[in-house]
């Protein structure tokens, strides 16, 4: 299958003043893909993010959707370019005075000509696109917390985007929500054919959903390795990598910490 760019990002430096966070990342998402950002905790993910949906100007380098390079291009032209973006925030950042309708609705009202009655059908299809049929009445106090998470990507939705961004989708979920929560992002990307970005630290999710991925890191300040994860747990060599694909267990073996750590057994 032809991979076709949807992103391009060429040596994007993210920086706070004279502080560089990451320098010189250089990677591509294609269309279809499903893209994780991967990292410890501190080096720069959400910032990324912020910076690829256009509220961080970088420091140096570029970012391009389908060749266009956003931050060289009019405000017109950059108004559309945000258009095709749908964003669900860690927090899910619902309107708690208003019902997940009108949550989701308020986008179309914002950016679209659609009547009232017309808004109403968009709204319906979306929640329950996302499971939530039934539940357009409720705020978000009634639900739970996977359904609020649900309930930000059916509004992330709501303007057909071409690339959703997801940031910390399974953040604060039970196991079995955070599944159900990937297995929505696959039924997504399967049937409406977006390309979605997300930040996650969570490996069940990482190796669930992900074909493609980069890793930065907070000590290099810099990527140290992209591609599919999977790929990556087989063939990266890079310790931080390996460490952080397997949650420490590829350093504990090489050191013997685990012979050490096993109930039972004496240290020799």
């Amino acid at each position: 299958m032809n991979k076709i760019p949807h992103i391009t990002v060429e040596g994007l430096t993210m920086a706070y003043g004279s502080f560089v966070l990451q320098r010189d990342l250089t990677f591509t998402v294609n269309r279809g893909d499903i893209f994780v950002i991967m990292g410890g905790s501190g080096c720069g993910k959400s910032t990324l993010m912020r910076h690829l949906i256009g509220l961080n100007t970088p420091a140096a380098g570029s970012i391009c959707y389908n060749g266009i390079n956003f931050w060289e291009s009019g405000d017109v032209e950059r108004e559309l370019l945000l258009r095709q973006f749908g964003v669900m925030y860690q927090s899910g950042a619902l309107w708690s005075s208003m019902t997940l309708a009108e949550n989701t609705a308020l986008p179309l009202e914002l950016y679209t000509s659609l009547k009232p009655e017309q808004v109403r059908e968009v709204v319906s299809l979306k929640l329950a696109l996302v499971g939530l049929s039934g539940f357009e009445d409720y705020y978000p106090s009634e639900i739970s917390g996977g359904m609020k998470k649900r309930a930000s990507i059916a509004r992330a939705m709501a303007l057909d985007p071409e690339i959703l961004f997801f940031d910390e989708p399974s953040a604060g979920l039970d196991p079995v929500s955070a599944r159900l929560l990937d297995d929505l992002i696959l039924e997504l990307r399967g049937s409406l054919g977006t390309t979605i970005v997300v930040v996650t630290h969570e490996l069940a999710s990482i190796f669930a959903i992900a074909n493609n991925s980069v890793f930065i890191d907070a000590t290099e300040k810099t990527m140290i390795a992209s591609g599919d994860p999977k790929q990556l747990l087989a063939e990266c060599h890079h310790p931080t990598v390996r460490n952080f694909l397997t949650r420490g267990e590829a350093s504990r073996c090489e050191t013997g910490q685990d012979e050490i750590d096993r109930p039972g057994r004496a240290i020799k």
